[in-house]
């Protein structure tokens, strides 16, 4: 077997993107040999939570997991690390912005995401899915990987119109995170599937209802389960009737929305069985007349919207 001791790689940190209790992500220059400059994006988490064992074995779990995640609607994990007592994770760049505050310009400008582009942003994460879902080890074991936390923060729009997930760090995979379901909730309160909620065990299709309820708030504006309290959201989940997607969307598509409602069923075995059973349903709506919408004509929408809304403190 070859092997050779190369080089270390230098990072130097540009800016904090995002930062929480947990830890932050920064913008950061890799920098190599004749002058290689590549800009990356590094995780990384604070000292006190390198030290509990399950949080750092679950943060190493995250980045041997996606490490053989290569698909255009995943960020790519590059490079795990330890410096000064705590981990890091070296992680594609996405030069764009999440789907939260993709979300929160359209309010801001009062105007609704157009039908087709909600389709389409959901339809690249199903795309992903599908792909995290089926993933096999180098054996040809099935991960059994359900990621457990889709929502619109951890959904990225690079400037190119690639929609991309992110953040597998409470995602369930065979052999390589913690999963503690059963005993506690895991996931964001306003888009968890039923079973969780339930503290029941996941599979893939708890995502497949995400990815519905990301949909919904695409379409319309609004998070359908959202309540005052997290129980009462968990409650909105588990019981409240759907409301009438064309009515709250005049003009809403009728197959679309019986996409949406399928998604949404709180009986897995009623809703789409696979990611890849809601992609080909979305885009057989999409493309069922011809040609559709594409990675370059999200990228020019984004453009616009960043154009209207420069009057708006932030950008996307």
């Amino acid at each position: 077997m070859f092997t050779h001791m190369f080089n270390e790689v230098r990072y130097e940190f540009v800016r904090t993107i995002a930062e929480g209790g947990m830890g932050t992500v920064s913008e950061a220059l890799q920098h190599g040999s004749g002058a290689f400059q590549k800009t990356v994006a590094i995780k990384l988490i604070r000292e006190e939570y390198s030290a509990i064992p399950e949080f750092r074995d679950n943060f190493i779990g995250e980045a041997r997991l996606v490490a053989d995640l290569i698909h255009t609607n995943i960020v790519q994990i590059y490079h795990l690390g330890e410096m000064s007592n705590t981990y890091f994770m070296v992680m594609e760049y996405v030069n764009g912005g999440n789907l939260e505050r993709f979300l929160e310009i359209h309010q801001a400008l009062n105007i609704p995401v157009p039908e087709e582009i909600a389709a389409f942003i959901a339809s690249r994460i199903c795309r992903g899915l599908a792909y995290a879902h089926t993933k096999r080890d180098k054996n040809g074991q099935p991960l059994g990987i359900v990621h457990r936390d889709i929502n619109p923060k951890n959904i990225l729009i690079n400037n190119e119109g690639d929609v991309k997930i992110t953040d597998f760090g409470i995602a369930k995979a065979r052999d390589l995170m913690y999963s503690h379901e059963g005993e506690v909730i895991v996931g964001k309160d306003g888009y968890l599937s039923p079973e969780q909620a339930r503290k029941e065990v996941t599979d893939p299709r708890a995502d497949i209802f995400a990815c519905g309820i990301v949909l919904a708030e695409l379409l319309l504006s609004q998070n359908v389960f959202l309540g005052e309290t997290p129980e009462q959201t968990h409650e909105n989940i588990l019981h409240k009737p759907l409301p009438d997607f064309e009515a709250l969307r005049p003009g809403l598509n009728p197959n679309l929305a019986k996409i949406l409602a399928k998604a949404l069923e709180r009986n897995r075995e009623d809703r789409y069985q696979t990611a890849f059973e809601f992609l080909t349903a979305i885009e057989m709506h999409l493309y069922c007349d011809g040609y559709g919408p594409t990675n370059e004509k999200l990228a020019t929408y984004c453009s616009d919207l960043l154009k209207k809304s420069e009057s708006i403190a932030g950008t996307y």
